[in-house]
């Protein structure tokens, strides 16, 4: 799939608590968001869950496993980006240097962050949404963080 850098591309986030609107900076990462345009026409993102959720920093979805270890099966490289890691800021999740996959974050407030996650969009609607969902009780991870949502 192929996007158009001149066009406004909006994704719409269906949760279980409201919705939540993103507009995707097609323009500035045209590679990042032909991905999440991608992945989203193929319904990949359909019932997965913000699965790792700190308060104060960011809401973390986009793995179909659930458990922050899914993707879609490649992974692609960063690419230049402007922003800050600021409230309301939709940026790739990653595991290192040119490690993208799936995997995003939307952050919950600011937050001093390396530039090292492409940023690619802004919540433009919905940050209720998640505020609901970063005040949510958490429980240890797999890893020990407090960041999975209790069921």
């Amino acid at each position: 799939m192929e996007i158009d850098q001149t066009k406004k591309y909006t994704a719409v986030l269906n949760t279980s608590i409201g919705k939540i609107t993103i507009e995707l900076n097609a323009a500035k990462t045209p590679i990042t968001v032909n991905n999440f345009v991608g992945l989203s026409k193929k319904n990949f993102y359909n019932n997965t869950v913000f699965h790792r959720v700190i308060n104060g920093f960011m809401i973390q979805g986009g793995d179909p496993k659930g458990d922050g270890t899914g993707g879609p099966g490649y992974q692609f490289d960063d690419e230049p980006f402007e922003g800050e890691y600021t409230r309301g800021t939709v940026a790739m999740a990653n595991a290192g240097p040119n490690t993208n996959g799936s995997q995003f974050f939307i952050m919950h407030a600011v937050y001093a962050l390396s530039k090292n996650y492409v940023i690619f969009g802004k919540v433009t609607a919905g940050m209720e949404v998640v505020d609901k969902i970063a005040t949510a009780s958490v429980q240890a991870s797999p890893t020990g963080e407090m960041s999975m949502p209790v069921n």
